[in-house]
C-alpha cells in the first residue's frame, strides 16, 4: 500500500529490461507508468504535433558540439511560444513542463526523458530515481528475445539507442547519463531476473518509507 506520494523515475540501458520492470512494479502498485505517453500528452496540452516531439524523444539538440565545448548550462525555464516553438530545446521544456505537473498530481514511475533531472529542480516533488544497467551479453540477448531480431540487429540497436540517451542527457542536464550520484540506487540488471530486479525496487522503496 502507498503511505504518501512520490514519483519513481527510472534511466535504463536499451536492453537491460528496465522498463519492462518498470511497467510491472506500475501495475503491481495500481499506479500509472509513463513513457511514451508523455509524447501524447505534451502534444495534447500545446498543440504542437506529436510528431515533432516523436523526432526529438530522447535525442539531444542541434548544438551538441557546441554546448559541450563550451559547458553551456541546462535550460529549464518557460517554453518559447513564439519562433523557437518546435526547436529541439523548447520541446524539451515542455516535455519538463508535462514531467513536472504529472508529478506533483499523482504517484507514477517516469521512464527516461531526463526525469530524474526534471524532478530534481523541483524539491517539493518526492521522488526515487534507479537507474538500470547491464553487459552487454545480457542486453544482447535481451533485445534479441524481446524484439525476435538476430545478434547482428540487437547490437546495432543497442549501440545506437545507448548513444542517443547518452548525448540526450549529457544536452539538456550538462550531466553524465550513468552518473552514480544522480540515482538513489544504481541495479546491475545482468545479475538478476526481472523478478528480482522488481522485488529489488520495492524493497528499497518500502525502505524509505513510501510503502508496506
Amino acid at each position: 500500500m502507498i503511505k504518501k506520494q512520490f514519483v519513481i523515475t527510472i534511466g535504463r540501458q536499451y536492453g537491460s529490461g528496465g522498463r519492462l520492470v518498470g511497467k510491472k512494479l506500475a501495475e503491481d502498485l495500481g499506479i500509472h507508468f509513463y513513457d511514451n505517453d508523455i509524447i501524447k500528452l505534451t502534444s495534447e496540452r500545446t498543440a504542437i504535433g506529436e510528431q515533432y516531439f516523436r523526432m526529438a524523444d530522447e535525442k539531444a539538440g542541434h548544438n551538441i558540439l557546441y554546448k559541450i565545448i563550451n559547458n553551456l548550462t541546462p535550460n529549464l525555464g518557460k517554453p518559447d511560444t513564439t519562433d523557437n516553438i518546435v526547436s529541439p530545446e523548447n520541446l524539451f521544456r515542455f516535455q519538463a513542463e508535462v514531467i513536472r505537473e504529472i508529478a506533483a498530481n499523482e504517484t507514477c514511475i517516469i521512464a527516461g526523458r531526463c526525469s530524474n533531472y526534471v524532478l530534481s529542480e523541483t524539491p517539493e516533488i518526492e521522488h526515487v530515481d534507479f537507474f538500470v544497467y547491464a553487459d552487454l551479453v545480457t542486453r544482447t540477448k535481451r533485445v534479441m528475445d524481446y524484439c525476435a531480431v538476430d545478434e547482428v540487429e540487437a547490437l546495432k540497436r543497442i549501440k545506437k539507442i545507448d548513444k542517443e540517451r547518452i548525448d540526450y542527457h549529457k544536452y539538456y542536464t550538462g550531466e553524465d547519463w550513468m552518473k552514480p550520484d544522480s540515482y538513489d540506487l544504481m541495479i546491475n540488471a545482468s545479475r538478476i531476473n526481472y523478478d528480482e530486479m522488481e522485488v529489488l525496487m520495492r524493497n528499497y522503496i518500502e525502505m524509505k518509507g513510501y510503502i508496506d
